[in-house]
């Protein structure tokens, strides 16, 4: 069996900056990580790789070099093959364009039985990067995964939802997203963490995965950043006093009244 895993480096930190120019993320002198829902997405692969003797786990990623050391770290977890998609041309693309880049990349490696990514990354929060590769690769998905059992005939999961979840059967090959509630990714084992420093990534850029070249970039990103801002904080609250219901409401009332709301 053959699995894919997407993944990316994001920034480690809440004060994310936005070149006004660009309206691209600023990454120097960010630490970064591995994106959370990613790593949950690597380590429901590694588990299909633990239950299934010979199954090849390859992660993709499409960013700068330093990405690299995200894909050590994921060989280190028990991925056996990484792949950096890493171009100027690829710089500043948008979901549509990355979509576009990975898509090409996918293709490049060949055939697989599951695709796993993120439901979504922690820099963009759009959740829209894996549905993008699975309509680009004509394949089935599912999203928000946060239960996933191995079928004879197909892949039983279940996928979470705001007021419940489904029950979906998909045949392979397949997309699928993770969630935090998938499972507890692992940690770097030491013999995981010595393969790794001598593990070679592959670093393919544009011509390599045979993208077209006007489908990537920021050129090519029909959405960008118009503004970022922090908003403003709050006020402090007002805690309601009164020994019953009435006398409190009585009492919100008479507030009310006092900031002129009412």
């Amino acid at each position: 069996m053959k699995i894919i895993v997407c993944v990316k480096q994001v920034p480690d930190t809440n004060e994310i900056k936005i070149n006004p120019e660009t309206g691209t993320l600023i990454r120097d002198g960010v630490p970064s990580i591995l994106n959370p829902d990613d790593a949950n997405a690597l380590e429901q692969a590694l588990q299909v790789k633990d239950a299934n003797p010979g199954t090849e786990v390859t992660v993709i990623t499409m960013g700068p070099p330093q990405a690299k050391e995200m894909l050590q770290e994921c060989v280190a977890m028990g991925a056996d093959d990484a792949i950096l998609l890493s171009d100027r041309a690829l710089g500043g693309s948008d979901t549509w364009a990355t979509s576009n880049a990975i898509a090409a990349g996918i293709r490049k490696i060949g055939d697989f039985d599951i695709l796993f990514a993120g439901r979504q990354a922690i820099d963009g929060d759009t959740a829209q990067v894996g549905p993008q590769i699975a309509e680009k690769l004509g394949l089935p998905q599912v999203t928000y995964v946060k239960e996933f059992a191995m079928k004879e005939d197909g892949i039983v999961v279940k996928r979470g939802l705001e007021n419940g979840y489904e029950m979906l059967k998909v045949k392979r090959p397949c997309v699928l997203t993770a969630i935090k509630e998938l499972n507890q990714p692992r940690y770097m084992t030491v013999r995981g963490i010595l393969k790794a420093a001598k593990q070679e990534i592959k670093v393919w850029n544009a011509e390599d995965i045979g993208v077209d070249k006007t489908t990537v970039g920021l050129k090519a990103s029909p959405t960008n950043v118009f503004k970022s801002f922090t908003p403003k904080p709050k006020g402090a609250g007002i805690a309601v006093e009164g020994d019953t219901p009435k006398e409190k409401a009585a009492n919100l009332m008479t507030a009310l009244k006092e900031k002129h709301i009412i």
